[in-house]
């Protein structure tokens, strides 16, 4: 128990710094831009105190450009506070319709650097589970993350939320290269340690070309 739990928290660790290195590398380059811009508004004034008109709509557009940075940049950091208090409590009731709109942000750079898009359906109702968030979007990650790399040449992932009898699923379709798998994939010691955290199961549909992640209703 004591390894299992060891194995728990350092898988853990790992997720957590993983999304606070990309979060991080997503705010230096939102700030690199906004520092670019601050470079050309000071060109601009150089401009002035040599007698050259101002043009108001470059200035306007310099504006929209920062304002637009900062909107990003609120967004991202809005994602690192939602992930971050993910650790407040062990287990937790949680929307899954919210968490689809969250795991795609949180993630996005990564799927961006693969050039695979995320199409996320829509939950019409809400998809309440009561478990760990912050193993759950460990748990989502280990997931797209291996969707990414056998999303074949299309380059979509099908992101989607279901009821079911004992709890709920979530779906990673579209997934055109899954035959090129590997049969032991999900077999280590920390992915094991991490389902049987949230009692969830793993199936990989070859047929169906997807890959099904079962939860239960509540994991206490």
């Amino acid at each position: 128990m004591v390894s299992q739990m060891g194995t728990l928290g350092q898988t853990g660790l790992e997720f957590f710094g993983k999304m606070s290195a990309s979060i991080s590398h997503e705010i230096k380059n939102v700030l690199a831009i906004i520092n670019e811009n601050a470079g050309l508004l000071e060109d601009y004034i150089l401009m002035t105190e040599k007698g050259i008109p101002l043009d108001p709509v470059r200035l306007k557009t310099l504006a929209e450009k920062c304002g637009a940075q900062i909107r990003r940049a609120d967004g991202i950091i809005k994602n690192m506070n939602r992930l971050s208090h993910s650790i407040d409590k062990s287990e937790q009731a949680v929307d899954l319709s919210d968490i689809l709109e969250l795991a795609p942000a949180l993630f996005g750079r990564f799927t961006a650097m693969k050039g695979v898009v995320v199409e996320t359906k829509t939950i019409e109702v809400p998809l309440i589970i009561t478990t760990s968030l912050f193993f759950l979007l460990n748990v989502i990650w280990l997931c797209l993350d291996l969707s990414l790399d056998v999303a074949g040449p299309e380059k979509k992932i099908g992101l989607s939320a279901e009821k079911t009898e004992t709890g709920a699923l979530i779906r990673f379709s579209g997934l055109n290269a899954l035959g090129e798998l590997p049969a032991d994939t999900f077999s280590g010691a920390k992915e094991k340690v991490l389902f049987e955290s949230l009692k969830a199961e793993l199936v990989v549909d070859q047929g169906q070309k997807e890959i099904i992640l079962n939860l239960p209703g509540d994991i206490t």
